[in-house]
């Protein structure tokens, strides 16, 4: 009976199909909403990783610094004391000789991240 028209000049099929395209708009909003949740949440990791990365960035160059004499105090302490100024935890710590390792802690979400960095006079090997 596909076949048949309506008085408006629809054929009978017609009425099945109504509102079907309010469905797809509505799948599609679905599914770039949820497209958008992830990519403010890869975001927010991203930024949260540079964050710590200052922090650890920070940390070592304290470390090396205090290592070298140029600031008084005991190295890992400094350390500690710059990567709490930058909003993070101070994961580890070890200075050889006037180099100083270090790596910078924090949790996002529940997502752990830690970044390490490394600081001391130029030309030290790695």
């Amino acid at each position: 009976m596909s076949g048949v028209k309506e008085p408006d000049g629809r054929s009978s099929g017609d009425r099945a199909e109504r509102g079907s395209a309010a469905l797809v708009v509505v799948g599609l909003l679905a599914a770039l909403l949820l497209a958008s949740a992830a990519a403010v949440g890869a975001c927010a990791l991203l930024a949260a990783k540079q964050h710590v990365s200052a922090a650890a960035d920070a940390a070592a160059l304290a470390a090396a610094d205090t290592a070298s004499g140029r600031v008084a105090g005991a190295p890992c302490d400094r350390a500690a004391q710059a990567v709490r100024l930058n909003g993070a935890r101070l994961g580890s710590c070890s200075v050889d000789g006037l180099v100083a390792l270090v790596s910078a802690e924090d949790d996002v979400g529940g997502v752990p991240i830690a970044v390490w960095a490394r600081a001391g006079p130029p030309g030290t090997p790695d």
